[in-house]
């Protein structure tokens, strides 16, 4: 599809109904739905590393490979959930189905004695998350203008991340009254996943007909333009040294963070994170969404490079926060330029592909991290994905640059 005819069909959708704090009703509420469900994720993600390694004693390795293939799971959920959702024409019932699977999820993890179950918590949570994400994304790209996308996947990545401020806050509290009773933490997180699912039976509206309006959607890369292609390959690349987080508390934990004090060393990033994350939307909007995404790309490269050379507590509080304003500079704000570029019959199927593309590459990115890890040291980790995050930033400048020239060009002549 050529970028002019992308260009037409990624016009704005009718929003006139009622705004809710100036947004549509579906991305305000999905945005609470995802503070509900990340507020359930992470009062457990933080704590699964020292529950696998300090309760069941598994090395860093076999983490790397929970993590690897557990993120794996969820990408190759991800594409086939937005094609079907575009095939349907419909995006609430995947949402129920997969923020519920979720859920439902949590008791296996407040259950497990071994490494094999915690994965299989892993891959029963994940494939939740691969159910639900391209329909969530292409619903909030659905229910907003062109101008303001940036704006409202920015609010998204927000309230999730106040979630996840909310998460790691409650765990701690749990934590301080019952030490170490890390079950009790994984059984409670269950409490606001349900009640993020029921925010969705009450108060998400489709937005599409049964129908896709072009006919029946084709999952391949035809559909798409050379951006959506040379965009989703450079993230891939860049995702490929991006290893699990858990790679990060794990370098704070080596360097002499306590075990009790990581949910609020996540808090801390993730409130940076939800702090950054509607301001950068909103200035995507205005001075481009593609400066901001380089921007992201290169503080990555020297924030990892920072956890490389780490050696004492401080540094390791520094670059988390430095962490959290990279993950609000990129998040909300790729998918935001993707609603731009991705036409409109094809919307859950370009997210689904490229939240696939990404997720993909965490298999590889977090089992070369735990290989890296215990046969070289934790700084290599760190090296491996800052040298990714310098050579994906280098081929967007060189590809989207000429992009830019070559309409300066154009409107020249």
């Amino acid at each position: 599809m050529s970028s002019s005819a992308a260009e037409k069909k990624t016009t704005d959708p009718a929003v006139s109904e009622k705004k809710i704090a100036g947004l549509h009703r579906n991305v305000f509420f999905t945005g609470l739905v995802s503070l509900f469900m990340d507020f359930s994720s992470e009062m457990i993600y933080p704590l699964v590393p020292i529950f696998l390694s300090s309760v069941l004693g598994v090395n860093k390795s076999v983490i790397g490979l929970i993590e690897g293939i557990a993120e794996s799971s969820a990408a190759l959920t991800k594409v086939f959930s937005g094609w079907f959702s575009d095939l349907i024409g419909k995006r609430k019932i995947l949402l129920i189905i997969g923020y519920g699977i979720s859920t439902l999820s949590r008791p296996l993890i407040a259950v497990s004695t071994t490494w094999h179950q915690v994965l299989t918590f892993r891959f029963v949570d994940r494939v939740g998350k691969g159910i639900r994400g391209a329909p969530r994304d292409a619903i909030i790209a659905e229910s907003s203008r062109r101008e303001h996308i940036g704006r409202s996947f920015g609010f998204q990545r927000a309230m999730d991340t106040f979630g996840a401020v909310l998460g790691p806050s409650a765990a701690f509290v749990i934590l301080t009254l019952a030490p170490h009773d890390y079950r009790l933490v994984f059984w409670l997180s269950a409490i606001p996943g349900a009640i993020a699912v029921l925010v969705i039976i009450a108060f998400i509206r489709e937005k599409r007909p049964a129908a896709a309006a072009s006919g029946r959607p084709v999952l391949s890369l035809k559909t798409f333009d050379w951006r959506f292609k040379a965009f989703v390959a450079i993230t891939f690349l860049f995702a490929a040294g991006n290893s699990s987080d858990v790679f990060l508390v794990l370098k704070a934990s080596s360097v002499g963070v306590k075990g009790t004090h990581i949910p609020l060393l996540y808090l801390a990033f993730n409130g940076v994170y939800a702090l950054t994350s509607y301001p950068a939307g909103v200035l995507s909007d205005r001075i481009g969404r593609k400066r901001i995404i380089l921007a992201g790309f290169i503080l990555f490269g020297f924030v990892y490079w920072g956890f490389a050379a780490a050696a004492d507590i401080p540094h390791i509080w520094g670059l988390f926060l430095l962490y959290g304003v990279f993950m609000g500079l990129t998040e909300g704000v790729q998918k935001a330029y993707l609603g731009t570029i991705i036409p409109d019959d094809a919307k859950a199927t370009g997210y689904g592909i490229y939240n696939t593309a990404v997720g993909l590459a965490a298999f590889p990115a977090s089992v070369i991290a735990g290989q890296l890890w215990d046969r070289i040291g934790p700084s290599a980790v760190f090296y491996y994905g800052s040298a990714a995050a310098f050579v994906a930033a280098i081929l967007f400048m060189i590809i989207f640059g000429l992009d830019a020239w070559k309409k300066e060009a154009q409107q020249a002549t």
